[in-house]
């Protein structure tokens, strides 16, 4: 056995403090908040607070950015890729639900953050206005470079400040957003999930169907 020592994991007292951190930093830039015990913090900043968020999260120590991308909080019009294309589509609810700390938008804004020396990371969340246009975080991380390129391909949300935002993956041409839901997957219209016409019975279901028949 080892005798270093292993350093304790963040508690919820450590993110307490860490959430009033950016509560001094960015004061009514702060919408909601949502600290799940034993989990993780989440804080949801007005639109016009993005890049402030970021500034701030840099400058309060949390020096590895992880991740930017959107989220698109409308029901599929299309339904689930795994339902059975021979079924009467089933009856969905199509009210709009953010998930963590609400919002009042379709798409929304999602970043995570961490720092390497408390041990503790941070997800940001901001609803994207209708024109959906947002400041770019890479005035706090050059590492979102690349995240907000291929949010802006994939959803359509425009970055304000970002120096080259070509497409990552598709021609510049290429019409329509395909991450948001209701682009037409048209791979799954033609051809249903194969995990509809090629399912496996399960161990003991063919034998099962024999003693019925």
């Amino acid at each position: 056995m080892s005798d270093t020592p292993v350093a304790e994991l963040p508690g919820d007292l450590l993110r307490e403090n860490v959430l009033e951190r950016f509560r001094h930093a960015l004061g009514t830039g702060i919408v909601e908040t949502l600290l799940k015990p034993g989990d993780d913090l989440w804080i949801r900043v007005a639109p016009e607070s993005w890049r402030a968020a970021g500034l701030a999260a840099r400058s309060l120590g949390f020096d590895y950015f992880c991740f930017l991308s959107a989220l698109d909080w409308l029901p599929s019009p299309f339904g689930k890729g795994e339902d059975d294309p021979t079924a009467p589509p089933p009856e969905r609810d199509s009210t709009i639900k953010q998930g963590y700390t609400g919002g009042s938008s379709r798409f929304q804004l999602l970043a995570r953050v961490y720092s390497i020396t408390e041990r503790v990371g941070v997800h940001f969340k901001a609803d994207v206005p209708d024109d959906l246009t947002v400041d770019s975080w890479l005035p706090a991380y050059s590492g979102a470079n690349w995240h907000e390129r291929e949010t802006r391909e994939m959803f359509g949300i425009e970055f304000t400040g970002h120096p080259d935002p070509r497409n990552l993956y598709l021609p510049m041409e290429f019409e329509g957003h395909p991450l948001r839901k209701d682009f037409p997957l048209l791979s799954r219209i033609v051809k249903p999930w194969p995990g509809i016409v090629d399912v496996e019975p399960m161990p003991g279901a063919a034998a099962d169907e024999e003693g019925e028949s």
